[in-house]
Order: structure tokens, then sequence, then C-alpha cells
């Protein structure tokens, strides 16, 4: 497969279970080729989108006082404002980059309880109260909707993936239900001078968790993924036809039947015109994390040991800086 297939789930939406069957044999064919797919009718209203991308670049056009106003005291913290420079994804694949152009607003689960995944020890690792900005008015409230959005819609992609893989519809619904993943406003800033030989706005990496859906813009210096014999395509984006991956451990669910592709976003090309920003909203769906990742039964002999989401992500954001200790 050379290209990132589109693929209507509307059918699977609305039809029975013929049709989640065909929309599912679809999406495992993206899957085990690439990777990577894109979806439309999907059902998000792009009202919903389109008010969550203005708030989010009119708060990256403010000045950086004003945003570091939304960084976590606490260094490694998954929560609120990450400034340019301080990040590289490519240390999660264990390979040597510079830092990426980007800053990225960080937002975790919104819906939590006093139960004691939440609150207890290990909760507490992943489920960080979120940090909001005073301005733009209504940032927080078009975050927490999408957020919620996108939860659901990974339970019926969830699904989807069920069928494709030979298990119960329901199979994934409790081992997604408490996720710990979460959702990055990519803003990556309009380049004025040249980038640092190997620097990228964001370096290539794969995803860690289940899937990831992903609004994006149709500018200059996008996103690119890797095909099997090597080479790097680019992948159309926009804001409400989404782009969904999947991660690591969906891979190991799948005993690699499923790909985990590499993907950077590489940087607007060099001339006279414009060089300018590109904001991408990346929702992370990750594994709750007590679910033991273990091969499917139907896909053995297991190529991976089992390991719990939660260590697995913890290896990860440790990588890339992104790991703290929670007491």
């Amino acid at each position: 497969m050379t290209n990132v297939p589109l693929i209507d789930v509307a059918p699977a939406r609305h039809g029975g279970r013929d049709q989640r069957c065909r929309v599912a044999a679809a999406i495992d064919g993206a899957c085990r080729e690439i990777g990577f797919f894109a979806i439309s009718g999907h059902g998000v209203p792009d009202r919903l989108v389109d008010d969550l991308r203005r708030l989010a670049h009119d708060f990256f056009g403010l000045p950086l006082a004003d945003k570091l106003r939304c960084r976590h005291p606490v260094e490694g913290t998954n929560r609120g404002y990450h400034p340019v420079g301080g990040e590289t994804l490519a240390k999660a694949n264990d390979a040597a980059a510079p830092p990426d152009l980007k800053e990225f607003f960080h937002v975790g689960p919104v819906d939590t309880t006093a139960d004691s995944y939440y609150t207890g020890a290990r909760g507490r690792r992943h489920f960080e109260p979120n940090i909001w900005p005073a301005v733009p008015t209504g940032f927080a409230e078009a975050a927490t909707i999408y957020y919620r959005a996108m939860s659901e819609l990974v339970v019926f992609l969830m699904r989807l993936a069920a069928l494709a893989l030979d298990v119960h519809e329901s199979f994934f619904d409790d081992k997604v239900d408490r996720s710990i993943g979460t959702m990055r406003l990519n803003y990556y800033p309009g380049q004025t001078v040249p980038p640092s030989p190997g620097q990228l706005r964001a370096s290539a990496h794969t995803d860690y968790g289940g899937f990831t859906i992903l609004s994006g813009e149709d500018v200059p210096g996008g996103l690119q993924v890797r095909t099997r014999d090597g080479r790097w395509i680019d992948v159309p984006t926009s804001p409400t036809t989404f782009v969904v991956n999947i991660g690591d451990l969906l891979m190991r669910w799948t005993n690699d039947r499923w790909l985990s592709n590499l993907h950077r976003v590489v940087n607007p090309p060099l001339g006279d015109g414009p060089r300018g920003p590109r904001l991408s909203i990346a929702f992370f769906n990750h594994p709750n994390y007590d679910a033991l990742i273990e091969c499917l039964p139907s896909h053995g002999p297991p190529r991976h040991p089992p390991v719990l989401s939660g260590e697995y992500r913890d290896l990860k954001y440790a990588k890339t800086g992104l790991a703290r200790t929670v007491t």
C-alpha cells in the first residue's frame, strides 16, 4: 500500500453487522499494510472541531509569557503547555535527533471519579488534574467537549477492530473505558530561519497505545508515514476528515498483524514563499493502565511478552522526558 486509504465509516454507524464487518475489513487491510487510514462519516460535528481549532490558534498566538503561565509546576508532567524544543519524539524509539520544532498543550482525561482506580497510587500517576488557560475564553469547554467526542469515537473504532480481529465485538470495551490516553494540541510555528540539520517539526516515531485520531491541516510541512519498502509519503490531512493510526500496544495485541508505523512531521519547503504555522489535534487512546496487553488467542504464538498498559507508557514517557513520580 502506497497511500493512506480513506474509509467511510457511516455504513458501520447506521447499518447492521454486515455493514460493520465490511468497514472492519477495510480497516484491517489498511492496518496490515500501512498502519494508517483516514475516516469520513464519523459523526463528529464540524462545528465542534472548528471551535477547538479556532481557540487553539488563539492560544498559541499569545505571547510566550502568557502561555508559560499554563506550564505545570512539576517538570515532566503531561498536562498544560510545553514550549518549543522540549521534546524529541525519536527518543521513544531509541533514535537520536535534534529537538522537535513544536510546542504543544497537553490535555488528560476530563471525566474521572473518586474511585480508587483514579485516586489510588497507580491512578495518580495517570490522572493528574488538567491545567486550563484563562484566555482565550471557552478553551477548557471546547477541549472537554472534543475530548469526550473522541473518547466515544474510539470505542466505536475499537469495536470495528474487534470484528476485524475475530474477537467478540465488545472485547475491547472494558480495556479502553478508563483510558489513560491524552490529547495534544500540537502547534508547529512558522519558520523564519532554516532548521538545524536533521531537525523536524516532529521526529520519526511510533505512537504508544491503541488508536490515535488526528485532526490536521492541509498546509506545507505536514504528516508523512513510511511505507513498508522504506519510502516516506505525504498523508493528506484536513480538520474534519480524521487520520487514524495504530500504536504499539494495539500492534502487540494483534501479534504484529497490524503495523504501528513510523511517522513524522516535516518542515515546510524552503523558498521565497511563506513557511507558516501548522496546528494538529492528536487524540491518543491508551488502554486502561491495568489492562494486560498480550497476543489475542487466535493470533499466536505470541511474538511479545505480556505488558501492562500503564507500565509501557511510563517506559516511553521516560525516554522523552514526560515522566514523573507521583506519591
